[in-house]
């Protein structure tokens, strides 16, 4: 069990600054398979048919509602893409690698 998945989303609030290249790294390594992109972190699931995918997208789904930030998601027959990143200040936040860390969690 990873230590982010033990965490919860917090609100971001005025004058939060998103992580730098370098704590971002840092933070991937808590999230085996995801990858770090300018400004966000994203990965792709494989899946066998269109009824494991939404499955999959309706827990993701459900970890959104819970955390209350919510992914971008890109939805096909046998396969999703997830990309977290913080919109409410352009970057990234812890808020993204928890929500990443609770995601993996699903498939192990």
């Amino acid at each position: 069990m990873n230590e982010l998945t033990q965490k919860h989303c917090r609100a971001c609030e005025g004058g939060t600054q998103p992580m730098d290249q370098t704590e971002a790294q840092k933070m991937l390594e808590q999230v085996p398979g995801w990858e770090l992109l300018e400004k966000s972190i994203e990965k792709s699931f494989k899946f066998d048919d269109f009824y494991q995918t939404i499955a999959f997208v309706n827990a993701v789904a459900w970890i959104a509602n819970q955390e209350d930030h919510h992914p971008d998601l890109l939805v096909g027959y046998n396969k999703c893409r997830i990309t977290y990143s913080t919109h409410a200040i352009g970057g990234l936040s812890e808020n993204d690698f928890i929500s990443a860390a609770k995601v993996n969690e699903l498939l192990q």
